[in-house]
């Protein structure tokens, strides 16, 4: 359990937030949301210790550990991967190591044995002796494979250290688990494990995250950071998203009597309860959701980006032609092997792999960035496409102004008409005579989509969209491609983007393609659909 009493943080003269009264209880699991620099992380590091409050007070249940995900990922380099899992427990860690150096005491002595006695019994207590093994399988389970356990941490790359890290925090159960963006650098067969394995965990759970289908998969609570207000919701992230713009509806409908609202609002209850039980991400912890109070539900104040496609035309029928397209990496790893596919009208695609530059060096060919070593590709002559590339910092290097870099992609490079599109992605005011060079990730990949609306093109080709994004671009984005009049190809590791937006998935395995007119939850469902990949990613 976590107490947090009247906590309040302030930097120089203004305060992130304050008057903080809230308790986090074992079972549920609490997605803290907020626009970027809202204070999400900084309420976790503040839980965590990390960072002093400038007044009130946090406390755990007696004797309770709190584990949590920690962001340098260089500060085990030094050590064995199955270690700093290990680590992760520091008391287990620190009687295992006393217990160690006793018995490797040439002058071993009767006090030492007494002390190796009450060591023993510690260790065994904290179930020291399966310690090792439910490390081992906490690595396996987020894809570190068992011959890279007992390699040093600066051996691996990147994303493989972030595993590492992760499964150092789940080790050993903590009483207190806080997460912050714990699916970065995942690909999404180890963001389903984590998943699973979070909405069984029967402690206290505090997470932070961009991923909404990972978000309603393990909450059971949104705390909301707004405004310098930190408040607390019973359910789920689409829960606390549909309620509040519902709220705001009826905020807005001012003619509207209260016993109508209060009669709207528990009907949007109930339905959403019913969609939960039969979700199969339900846990039994969900059925919190009937005993909601419709008091709870609050119109939220947070500003949604206005991201709007207009096709100049209607896509014709022939979309795209890619006839055994091929393409190795720099380093001589195949790519793309004999590809072929077509694409169809009213077709939104999902393209999987399990090596991500896959996808990347396809996007790439298709939108003339790199040739092919063979094969060929061909729009149709109705097409006009509007690319996001995964890497943007190319189109940032100039000292140019926001209204001025958007204007050399628009006809009408008037200040009035630039400002409108870049009010629409909440550049205001002086925001838009801002350096592109000192952009944040964020707010570089709102200028990427304001230049992409810019072309009024009838087919999106997306590399992780979602990338830099706050949950409330996020939601903009997935809501404008769900009812985009076009063609749409797309790689993503937002669950929920992908099964929301895209009605084919195509997967390109080391074996070829494996493509499928169906939603993403259909796909990961289907037991065949699975053993095949199996058997098209095995080594020949």
């Amino acid at each position: 359990m976590i107490t947090v009493s009247n906590l309040a943080i302030q930097f120089g003269k203004k305060f992130l937030f304050q008057d903080v009264n809230l308790k986090f209880i074992p079972g549920n699991c609490y997605g803290i949301i907020g626009a970027n620099g809202a204070g999400k992380s900084t309420f976790l590091r503040l839980i965590s210790g990390d960072l002093d409050s400038t007044r009130g007070n946090i406390s755990l249940g007696t004797g309770e550990r709190l584990s949590v995900l920690r962001q340098d990922h260089g500060e085990y380099d030094k050590f064995k991967v199955i270690d700093v899992v290990l680590m992760g427990h520091e008391k287990l860690w620190a009687v295992a190591h006393e217990k160690n150096a006793i018995y490797e005491k040439a002058d071993f002595t009767e006090a030492d044995g007494i002390r190796a006695s009450e060591l023993e019994e510690q260790f065994a207590e904290m179930d020291g002796w399966n310690a090792e093994s439910d490390a081992a399988s906490l690595l396996s389970g987020l894809g570190i494979k068992e011959e890279m356990h007992q390699k040093l941490v600066n051996e691996l790359n990147g994303k493989e250290k972030v595993k590492v890290l992760l499964a150092q925090a789940l080790f050993g159960k903590p009483d207190n688990l806080l997460l912050d963006e714990p699916t970065n650098d995942l690909d999404l067969e180890t963001v389903q494990w984590l998943e699973n394995y979070l909405a069984n965990f029967d402690n206290t759970l505090l997470v932070v995250s961009h991923d909404r289908h990972f978000l309603d998969s393990i909450c059971t609570h949104i705390v909301d950071i707004d405004f310098g207000k930190v408040q607390m919701f019973a359910g789920n992230y689409t829960f606390w998203y549909q309620s509040s713009q519902l709220a705001l509806r009826q905020q807005l409908a001012q003619n509207k009597k209260a016993d109508e609202k209060r009669k709207e609002l528990l009907e949007f209850i109930q339905r959403f309860s019913a969609n939960v039980a039969k979700s199969k991400q339900a846990t039994s912890r969900r059925k919190m959701l009937e005993k909601l109070n419709v008091d709870e539900i609050q119109p939220s104040t947070r500003r949604y980006p206005g991201i709007i496609f207009t096709p100049e035309r209607e896509p014709g029928n022939n979309i795209l032609h890619v006839n055994n397209i091929t393409k190795h990496a720099n380093d001589g790893t195949l790519l793309l092997n004999n590809i072929s596919f077509n694409i169809e009208k009213d077709e939104k695609v999902a393209f999987l792999s399990r090596n991500p530059l896959t996808v990347t060096a396809l996007f790439e060919i298709l939108n003339g960035k790199i040739k092919p070593e063979a094969g060929t590709y061909n729009w149709g002559v109705t097409i006009t496409t509007a690319y996001l590339p995964l890497e943007n910092s190319m189109f940032f290097e100039s000292s140019q102004t926001l209204v001025d870099w958007l204007s050399l992609y628009s006809a009408d490079t008037s200040e009035l008409y630039l400002r409108g599109y870049l009010g629409k992605m909440l550049f205001s005011g002086e925001d838009i005579y801002k350096k592109v060079k000192i952009l944040s990730g964020g707010e570089k990949m709102r200028c990427m989509i304001s230049k992409m609306m810019l072309l009024n093109a009838n087919v999106m080709v997306l590399d992780n969209p979602t990338n830099h994004l706050d949950l409330e671009s996020i939601q903009a984005f997935n809501n404008t491609l769900t009812s985009f009049k076009g063609n749409v190809l797309l790689a993503s590791h937002d669950h929920e983007f992908i099964n929301t937006v895209c009605n084919r998935i195509i997967e390109i395995t080391p074996k070829g393609l494996i493509d499928k007119l169906m939603s993403y939850d259909d796909y990961i469902s289907d037991e065949k659909i699975q053993e095949l990949r199996e058997q098209m990613y095995k080594v020949r």
